[in-house]
Formats: C-alpha cells, sequence, structure tokens
C-alpha cells in the first residue's frame, strides 16, 4: 500500500505495510474483529508508525524491534478515527463506509474497545523491562490527552465563545501529541537520552501544530482537485478553526456584519455564497497570511528542537524532509 510519503522513506514504508498486513487483532466473532481489519485495511498516510521509526532511526540503526510498537500508535490512531466518525454520524472515512454504517453503533464502539486494547498489546513487545513502566506511562497520557482534546472539539460546537488560545490547546491535544508520542516512543526505544526524547515529542508536538493549522487553511484556500475533501467544508460547518476566531476577534463592523449573517446559520440556504463571504472577510483581514506566519513559527520552532538532538547532522535529515512534506502541500 503506497502512502504520500513513501518517496521519503520507502523502505520504512514498505516495512510498516508488510507489518500491518501481518496484524492478527482476533478471529470470532467475525463482527467484532471484521471491523477491525476492514478500517485498517482503509489505508492512510501511516504518518505515525513512520514518526516512530524515524525517531527511532536517529539513534540506531536496528530498527525491526520498533515496528511492532510502532504499529500500536497506528492501531490506536484508528481507534480514535472509529469512535470520532461515530461522534460525529461521518458516514465516509476514506471514501468508503465508516464502520458504524457500514455495521452498527454498537460494533463500532466495540471493535474500537478491542483496538485499544491491541494498541497496548503492540506497544509492550521488545521493550525492555526497566523502560516499559515509562513507555506505558507515557502513552496512557497521551491517549488521555487525545480524548480530551476530542471533547473539547465537541464542546466547542455549542460554545459561542472559544478564545484562539483555547483553540490551539484543543489541537495539540487531538492532533499533535500522538505525533509527539510516536517521535518519542522510538527516541526511547533506541536508547536516547532523556533530554533527546523530550526535543523529538517537542518536534513532533510543533510539526502537529502546524501540521492541523495547514489543514485549515487547505480548507479555505486549497485546490479541490488535490485538498482531498471539499474546500469550504469548515466554513459551512461553522467549524471554529483559527481562521475563523483571528476573524471574528479582529473585524470591523463590516466584517462583523457578514459574520452575522452566515456564522451560526443552519442548515445552509446557500453554501456557495456563504463560502464565498466568509472568505472575503478572510481576504479582507488578511487572515490567510496571518495563519501562514503561525504555522512558520511553529514549524521554526520544531526544527529549533531537532537542531538541539545530540545526533550527527545526516541522521537528522529524513525527519527533516518529511517535516517539510507535510508542511508544503500544494495550495
Amino acid at each position: 500500500m503506497t502512502t504520500t510519503f513513501a518517496r521519503v522513506q520507502p523502505d520504512l514504508s514498505l516495512l510498516l505495510n508488510q507489518a500491518l498486513q501481518t496484524l492478527d487483532y482476533g478471529q470470532q466473532p467475525a463482527t467484532l474483529y471484521d471491523p477491525i481489519r476492514y478500517i485498517m485495511g482503509l489505508g492512510g498516510k501511516r504518518l505515525r508508525p513512520l514518526l516512530t521509526l524515524l525517531g527511532g532511526q536517529l539513534f540506531t540503526d536496528e530498527l525491526a524491534p520498533l515496528v511492532r510498537p510502532a504499529l500500536a500508535t497506528e492501531v490506536f490512531h484508528n481507534f480514535t478515527l472509529l469512535h470520532d466518525d461515530l461522534m460525529d454520524q461521518a458516514p465516509l472515512r476514506r471514501g468508503q463506509p465508516t464502520v458504524h454504517e457500514r455495521w452498527n453503533a454498537n460494533v463500532a464502539i466495540l471493535s474500537g474497545d478491542v483496538m485499544l486494547v491491541r494498541a497496548y498489546e503492540l506497544l509492550t513487545e521488545n521493550v525492555p523491562p526497566a523502560l516499559l513502566p515509562l513507555v506505558l506511562r507515557r502513552f496512557s497520557q497521551t491517549a488521555a490527552e487525545v480524548c480530551e482534546g476530542q471533547q473539547w472539539d465537541m464542546n466547542f460546537e455549542t460554545e459561542t465563545s472559544v478564545s484562539i488560545a483555547q483553540y490551539l490547546d484543543m489541537i495539540r491535544l487531538k492532533t499533535a501529541v500522538l505525533l509527539g508520542f510516536a517521535l518519542e516512543l522510538g527516541a526511547m526505544l533506541a536508547g536516547a537520552s532523556t533530554a533527546d526524547a523530550d526535543h523529538l515529542r517537542q518536534f513532533g508536538v510543533d510539526i502537529g501544530l502546524a501540521f492541523q493549522l495547514r489543514d485549515d487553511l487547505l480548507d479555505v484556500y486549497g485546490d479541490p482537485a488535490t485538498f482531498g475533501k471539499q474546500v469550504g467544508g469548515d466554513i459551512l460547518a461553522d467549524k471554529k478553526t483559527f481562521l475563523l476566531l483571528t476573524a471574528q476577534a479582529q473585524a470591523g463592523p463590516a466584517q462583523r456584519a457578514v459574520l452575522g449573517q452566515y456564522v451560526g446559520v443552519q442548515p445552509v440556504p446557500d453554501p456557495v455564497a456563504k463560502v464565498q463571504a466568509i472568505r472575503g472577510v478572510y481576504d479582507a483581514l488578511d487572515i490567510r497570511a496571518q495563519t501562514e506566519a503561525l504555522i512558520n513559527d511553529y514549524f521554526q520552532d520544531a526544527l529549533l528542537h531537532l537542531e538541539r538532538l545530540a545526533v550527527p547532522a545526516a541522521r537528522k535529515k529524513p525527519l527533516r524532509a518529511l517535516a517539510l512534506q507535510l508542511l508544503e502541500r500544494e495550495v
């Protein structure tokens, strides 16, 4: 299964995809395990396990023992997608029916629960006994933070006043901390120092924040042919993104009038008009440039953490290349 990141590390991507194909989640009852195989077979970037291997590759050339723990991050990530789809009542995931649509809500809950259990099982494989308590503690903390982020995201749907700082903290929890843990896991398993593992985790968090902000930007200004989903979807759903929250904070009377006319009006009578009007407010307030500036700030912070790693510069190149690929998608 080819991913967009296979060009950066083809050997590692192939290694991960081969290992994923051999995972045994369980057999009976089929209605419990078939949905797991289904969602895990829908593809995706496989970014998180790749980050674990890249994090380990900074410190060792022996990556085989890291593969199964790396897959724990992918199984956990897909568990969150399965439950998120159910909470959002999303009909499609990667162009295919979601688990709760193809089976039902109860199946989605139970299959997701098993995926979380399997993630813990994978995480413990090939981990030195002395390191296991720390690995489990860090993973549990990260898993809880991801759930906190999802809850904040749901809370924000009904809250009328959400600050930019609250939004950034929400995406840090929901998206970025798992990327940070994936890198930290690879470093820990490869024998990195605590300081290096911490720098890698923060590198991943900063890249995760930049990546999510980039996604928010592409939702408004992306090319529909390359974005992979509906441009303007966040606007139509009144999703509280950095762009919308910044516009609301900076709007003058004219912009406030437009926002008041369109934001919070559901169902949307004229989707094209709404997207054009909100984008016009963003253009007037130069929201795109402000978002790009914040993305760059996070990226530069990430690079500082990468530079501080006590490893040769040549070993850092694959991780830097992946970060650049993540953030230089077509707009």
